[in-house]
């Protein structure tokens, strides 16, 4: 008896515990699969009586969905000068809108839209779940609300009656109108009004004001790549206006929708590609606009900050910085200074000019001639070959080598370490290392050398030699990084990518960057960043946004003083520019540096007083050289002056503070060169490997390269 009562409790207890489990298991479901269930049916009465509620709450005011004239009245928004007395561009003025029925629209502009738009169109019954559920998955992918899900009958609800605010009244108001309109009427009645109704930028709404406007023929006339590119401004009139610097990323969508409409059976592939190779011509703009690049820069700082439904419903008025009447001076020196480049071979020109004491920018000219018809060449691809085009706008997206204007910034570093203008330095054809694989020994404008030479006349007469040997002394690394806390934002490359060539224009830099830049030297120190805007003010006076940026020391005052007394020393720069240069003015105090690269690609001049600063760009969009070499002082510097000689009389004379008097306690600082002859770094670097490790460095072939280039040009070599 004991022997099977052991039995049962030790081969027996795994079968008497497995059954206890599977009981209770059953138990528990047993009894709480009641209460889970009225867990579900109250969580379902809930979700089906809120959304009633929220659909009877914001939909009990809403306006029959099929009278479009009762949205709210969209008001401009008005772009103007700094007075407010001159309009220059207006933002959704009137709206320019035919109606025309569907039968009256090419069957292939239907299809481009609703391929792009709303491939299921035809499928659904206003929303499209399907979309919605691929848009959330590939949201939830990016990390980021990056893919849209919006139906044709959507996008027509809330271009006609809704704000685009992102709030739950907003959406439920939405929805339940899509769905009334979809109940109500055709797919191809929504169609009508959706492509009678949609924005197509430059103030046209519906496709037939936008055909009109952009081909100047009826919607019934386009051809397939036209209505591509119709089809394509959908997306982001604004962004993507064949009026404004993005015209290639309209064509690439363009070329894109072409493609999806192949892929969709819609198109074979023959007029697909056949499509894509028309060339499109785009129709003059027909709203006039005053200074272009200036409001093209403007409007995209709109967009991008308010939105395009902000800019044409709320009637905002932009009160820009630019001087009217500067702007049209600048204009016209820039046309008829490009004009006169033609016969060297430089087709372009640009012009931006800033106050340094606020920053505002009083005029900017981004091309020779904004409304020229087409770019030159004329078969030439955009930012590929174009040797001149109206719409890019190279003051504030062009980026190019300066050429010597880069150079004041390097001796600005060499000031605050300490040089000073009176620094001897030598003027000798001197072998700086390994550059790209090959020594770097560069040359003068001239090709001459001219021995021992003071920092002042080296940047004054734009020596080369001398400059990069001013480099080395201040640093690659601290150079750059003091061209950009006064406003150079390029040059970004990984360190080491940035040679001693930088000194000469071996990065590339923008135009406005390098005028503002200057401006620091101009303000005595003090960065006043680019300001565009003045203020924003709504219909009923509110103040929007208004510019209250205040101005931050970059450089020590008495470094920008050493700088504007060399840069406007016309003895000094006479000996390469001549006395009556273009960068001479006879009553005011100015200063200037010219610029130009290697084989004459970019010419540069950029000068200042303390009221305004002012720079010029001369050269061939594609960067090619031009047919006849000239310098910047020639190229730029004759726009230049043109400009400042008059725009200097609308200011009150001003001079420039004088630095202090430098004495060191090292003669070569102090302009006394000492024999028997040394390089600067045999006195304040002796440790160098450019410069002389031997106490006699003519007696021992082994000393460094800076002395090597003294004991050359001594001996006539």
């Amino acid at each position: 008896m004991p022997k099977r009562k052991y039995h049962r409790k030790i081969y027996q207890k795994p079968k008497k515990w497995g059954l206890f489990f599977i009981s209770e298991f059953f138990k528990f479901r047993n009894k709480n699969l009641f209460f889970v269930f009225k867990l579900l049916l109250a969580s379902f009465s809930l979700f089906f009586f809120g959304s009633l509620f929220l659909f009877i709450y914001y939909g009990k005011d809403l306006p029959r969905p099929e009278k479009f004239t009762e949205k709210e009245l969209a008001q401009s928004t008005k772009i103007f000068d700094r007075t407010g007395n001159f309009l220059l561009y207006e933002i959704y003025g009137e709206e320019k809108r035919t109606w025309v029925s569907l039968e009256k629209m090419p069957d292939y502009l239907k299809r481009a839209v609703i391929t792009t738009e709303d491939k299921n169109f035809y499928n659904h019954r206003g929303l499209d779940f399907r979309a919605v559920i691929r848009a959330v998955l590939v949201d939830l992918k990016l990390g980021k609300p990056v893919q849209g899900a919006s139906t044709i009958t959507q996008q027509l609800i809330r271009s006609s009656f809704l704000s685009r605010e992102k709030t739950l009244g907003r959406k439920t108001r939405e929805i339940i109108l899509t769905l009334e309109l979809s109940r109500r009427y055709s797919r191809d009645q929504v169609l009508e009004w959706y492509l009678n109704q949609i924005p197509f930028g430059s103030n046209a709404y519906g496709v037939e004001a936008a055909s009109q406007t952009f081909f100047k023929k009826p919607v019934s006339e386009i051809s397939l790549a036209q209505a591509a590119a119709l089809t394509a401004l959908i997306r982001a009139p604004t962004y993507l206006s064949p009026y404004g610097e993005h015209k290639q990323e309209l064509l690439e969508r363009k070329d894109y929708i072409l493609e999806k409409m192949f892929e969709g059976g819609h198109l074979s592939k023959e007029a697909a590609e056949g499509a894509k190779k028309e060339k499109l011509e785009f129709a003059d703009v027909l709203q006039p606009i005053k200074a272009p690049h200036f409001v093209m820069y403007v409007k995209n700082y709109l967009v991008k900050k308010y939105g395009e439904e902000a800019l044409k419903t709320k009637g905002f008025r932009a009160y820009t910085s630019l001087d009217w009447e500067l702007q049209e001076l600048a204009e016209t020196a820039v046309k008829k200074g490009a004009e006169r480049n033609l016969k060297y071979g430089a087709y372009n020109a640009a012009l931006a000019a800033i106050s340094p004491k606020t920053g505002e920018v009083l005029s900017l000219v981004g091309s020779a001639d904004w409304y020229a018809s087409n770019s030159y060449p004329a078969e030439c691809q955009t930012k590929k070959n174009c040797l001149f085009e109206p719409k890019f706008d190279i003051a504030t997206m062009g980026e190019r080598q300066p050429g010597s204007a880069f150079k004041p910034f390097v001796y600005a570093k060499a000031f605050e370490k300490g040089y000073t203008p009176e620094t001897i330095l030598w003027d000798a054809e001197t072998n700086f290392g390994d550059f790209g694989g090959k020594p770097y020994i560069p040359k003068n404008y001239d090709e001459k050398f001219r021995g021992p030479v003071t920092l002042r006349n080296a940047l004054a007469q734009s020596l080369n030699v001398p400059s990069v040997k001013v480099l080395y002394l201040a640093g690659v690394k601290e150079s750059i990084e003091l061209s950009q806390k006064m406003g150079i934002t390029t040059l970004n490359r990984p360190e080491g990518r940035y040679g001693l060539s930088l000194v000469l224009g071996g990065g590339e830099v923008k135009l406005l960057d390098m005028v503002s830049a200057y401006g620091v030297f101009a303000a005595d120190g003090l960065r006043n960043p680019p300001v565009f805007v003045l203020k924003i003010i709504a219909p009923d006076g509110t103040v929007v946004e208004k510019n209250e940026k205040t101005p931050k020391r970059v450089l020590e005052s008495e470094t920008a003083r050493l700088v504007n007394n060399v840069l406007s020393d016309n003895d000094a720069r006479t000996p390469i520019f001549g006395p009556r240069s273009y960068l001479y003015f006879e009553t005011y105090e100015v200063a200037a540096k010219t610029g130009t690269t290697q084989a004459y690609r970019d010419a540069w001049t950029v000068g200042y007083t303390p009221s305004i600063a002012a720079g010029v760009w001369a050269g061939n969009n594609d960067n090619s050289e031009p047919k006849i070499k000239k310098p910047g002082v020639s190229l730029a510097g004759s726009i230049w002056k043109d400009f400042m000689e008059t725009a200097l009389s609308r200011y009150q004379k001003e001079s420039f503070v004088l630095p202090s008097k430098i004495l060191t306690s090292k003669p070569v600082l102090n302009g006394v060169a000492e024999n028997p002859a040394h390089s600067i770094l045999h006195y304040v670097k002796k440790e160098d490997p450019q410069g002389p490790p031997p106490e006699n460095p003519f007696d021992d072939p082994q000393y460094g390269p800076w002395e090597n280039g003294i004991k050359d040009w001594l001996s006539g070599n």
